[in-house]
């Protein structure tokens, strides 16, 4: 190990024993940052519109701020784009995070002075939290990649716009800029293809110990690598990686491909970023579940999933929620957001230490017949058939059939892109159907009932969720394939990709 690496180790363990110990006071630094963010943000137009003078309590909070997502909220976001200062918080943000939204197209998220550090401490200590729990790794001894938007930023109003993983870019700290691939030249390319040829020419003269992206970008990139190597796996390309850090969708029905294309034993670290804030990390690799980040300038509240789209749900604060149930978490933050619906929802895990698992989107699940089935459900429903029968897939999305011209009961339709198309599909949609009963007690009883029929699987062909992507120009390292529909939109599209 070098003497890089022996420096950083030790400032890791630091570090990590300090967040050890912010964790035991989680409560008391949650008050803490509530207090601090009302007073810092008074005089903003929001905090007078708000009456923020005369909160002295979360409840005086709850009471005067309602729950909303940037939708509800977009004014307050359009003053701040026009270049207003003193909206959501003092003066002007530093950044624009440039997101895909929903009803309101783009959206635009502030990254102030203030709220930087929640991202750029929190990625770093997911980090050090590997090297505290593998001592003899070298990673910082070679290269790490991080597959990221375009680092090139436009200004508006006298505030710097991008998307967020090109933002980072200009965060990252001096003793990370040596290690960190790609360099700004490359990672500044476009189109997204012609920037991931130009990557893949490049990597692979590297020293690569540490790879980072959301999964399905990260496994066409692999896959890119030993075509353009003609390498049975990563592992012959790439001997020392050690670690693969990933987020922004579940892992699960990737870890099997991915494996393959690794070709070797590495580790895996999830982490929990978001243009609002970043929430949580795997702070231990051989756990599944990541910490809640509760001392970095974002103040929590968890709504009961089921009471999202009534008009005063229960709001809850750290203190009050219980393991096994599903929360949306709200935000507010440093950034300027108040009671924000980021659309998240998640699910604890422990109390003490504060960890979490997401479960799903708010806005993502199936509910067409009363059965609410929800991210997390699919997700082990898929891995249990795909740990039964060893089939590897590229991407899925699942949707609602309410009225089959083939048969008279309705169904889930499952549209996948499989890495080869298995034989058996009615067996695979047979065992992801009994698991999905066995998560989902409503499904089970519509199952049972005979008012939903077995799940089917339309296969798509190769390639097909990516021209479908490219077809809505959202093709890139931000975009990603909405799981699950409520509705047939979609699910119609997709059907142009069958097989």
């Amino acid at each position: 190990m070098g003497v890089k690496s022996n420096l950083i180790l030790a400032t890791a363990n630091f570090v990590c024993k300090k967040e050890d110990q912010e964790d035991l006071k989680a409560l008391e630094r949650q008050k803490s940052i509530f207090t601090k963010l009302i007073q810092k943000a008074a005089n903003t137009k929001f905090g007078l519109d708000h009456q923020f003078s005369k909160i002295k309590t979360i409840k005086d909070y709850q009471e005067l701020v309602p729950i909303r997502d940037y939708e509800k909220l977009k004014n307050y976001f359009d003053l701040i784009h026009s270049g207003k200062k003193d909206i959501l918080w003092p003066g002007l943000p530093k950044y624009l995070a440039k997101t895909s939204g929903t009803t309101s197209g783009t959206k635009y998220i502030p990254l102030t002075k203030q709220s930087i550090p929640n991202h750029i401490n929190s990625a770093r200590n997911a980090l050090f939290s590997y090297l505290y729990h593998h001592r003899d790794t070298a990673i910082f001894d070679g290269q790490m990649l991080f597959l990221s938007g375009s680092p090139e930023l436009t200004k508006e109003n006298g505030i710097l716009i991008g998307r967020l993983s090109g933002i980072v870019n200009h965060e990252i700290p001096s003793w990370m800029t040596k290690n960190k691939l790609p360099n700004h030249e490359l990672n500044s390319l476009a189109p997204w293809e012609y920037k991931i040829e130009k990557i893949v020419e490049d990597i692979v003269r590297r020293d690569l110990r540490v790879i980072s992206g959301i999964p399905p970008w990260i496994q066409m990139f692999l896959e890119k690598v030993l075509q353009h190597t003609g390498k049975k796996t990563i592992a012959d390309v790439f001997p020392k990686l050690d670690l693969y850090i990933h987020g922004g969708v579940n892992f699960q029905p990737y870890k099997s491909k991915l494996g393959e294309l690794f070709g070797k034993e590495i580790c895996y670290l999830e982490t929990y970023p978001a243009s609002e804030g970043f929430i949580a990390y795997q702070d231990n690799p051989n756990q599944d579940e990541l910490r809640l980040i509760c001392n970095s300038g974002i103040f929590y509240e968890f709504v009961p999933a089921e009471e999202v789209s009534i008009p005063k749900p229960k709001r809850l604060a750290i203190n009050e929620v219980e393991l096994g149930k599903d929360y949306a978490i709200v935000l507010s933050s440093n950034a300027g957001l108040w009671s924000y619906l980021i659309g998240d929802l998640v699910r604890f895990t422990a109390l003490n230490p504060y960890k979490i698992k997401v479960s799903g989107r708010v806005s993502q699940y199936i509910s067409a017949f009363g059965e609410h089935v929800i991210s997390s459900e699919i997700d082990y429903a898929i891995s249990v058939a795909q740990n039964k029968y060893g089939f590897k897939l590229v991407e899925f999305a699942v949707a609602p059939q309410i009225n089959p011209s083939d048969q008279t009961l309705a169904y889930h339709e499952w549209f996948i892109e499989f890495e080869e198309q298995p034989a058996n599909l009615k067996e695979i949609a047979a065992t992801i159907s009994a698991a999905l009963a066995e998560k989902n007690s409503y499904y089970h009883d519509l199952i049972q009932g005979n008012m939903l029929d077995c799940l089917k699987i339309r296969s798509i062909r190769r390639h097909g969720f990516k021209d479908y992507l490219i077809s809505i120009n959202k093709y890139g390292e931000q975009f990603k394939v909405p799981r699950l529909s409520n509705d047939r939109k979609l699910a119609d599209i997709l059907a142009n990709y069958q097989i």
